[in-house]
């Protein structure tokens, strides 16, 4: 499959209950146009392989190792945290193409054991679980950038925001959204689309009821 937040190639047609079941449109250079996926609520990428087709999804001919992945597989997405790998190093080799580091209660991660792998594209980490993002100026292949607003402060200060990418986001925890939207301007100026334009509004909403 295709390491996608979503695509409208992927035609859900059921759920267990919580996940998605899909036929996949787009498969990947190794997969088979019409094979059945599943859609992990839970996860920001990618999907599991259930079948190679429709007809052997409903006669029962499920992949068993799309349940239970094999310790030895390198996945090309790869999701430290809480629940999930516990080291950026256990992440790291080269076919890795995106790299989400979500609630991690231990002390912060190093980006190093990534650092010039050649395929990596993208990069997705909550506030707070990087030690360095210094560090991620060191992902020469970036396309998709996700830090922290006080991450995003760090590169911009240092002026080492990667100009290879395509997009970027800022995640926001229980914080005002305008300085934001700053941060989100200084990003845009880097390769001078139109800003984000900030409308406030002042007046008397009267007496509260």
């Amino acid at each position: 499959m295709q390491g996608l937040a979503g695509s409208p190639g992927w035609i859900g047609f059921g759920t267990n209950g919580g996940d998605a079941f899909a036929v996949d449109l787009p498969p990947g250079p190794a997969g088979y146009f019409g094979q059945v996926i599943l859609v992990d609520h839970e996860q920001s990428l990618g999907a599991e392989l259930v079948a190679e087709s429709l007809t052997d999804f409903v006669l029962g001919r499920v992949r068993e190792e799309s349940c239970d992945r094999r310790a030895d597989e390198l996945p090309a997405v790869a999701r430290v945290g809480a629940g999930r790998l516990e080291t950026v190093q256990a992440a790291a080799h080269p076919a890795l193409e995106v790299l989400s580091i979500g609630a991690w209660d231990g002390i912060p991660l190093s980006l190093a054991p990534v650092a010039g792998l050649p395929r990596l594209r993208t990069l997705t980490a909550l506030p707070g679980t990087l030690a360095d993002p210094l560090e991620v100026a060191g992902l020469t292949g970036l396309e998709f950038l996700e830090l922290g607003a006080q991450e995003w402060r760090v590169l911009l200060n240092a002026g080492a925001v990667p100009r290879t990418l395509k997009a970027a986001a800022v995640k926001v925890r229980d914080q005002d959204h305008l300085p934001v939207v700053a941060i989100a301007n200084e990003i845009l100026a880097l390769w001078d689309p139109p800003q984000v334009v900030q409308t406030l509004l002042d007046g008397d909403l009267g007496p509260a009821l």
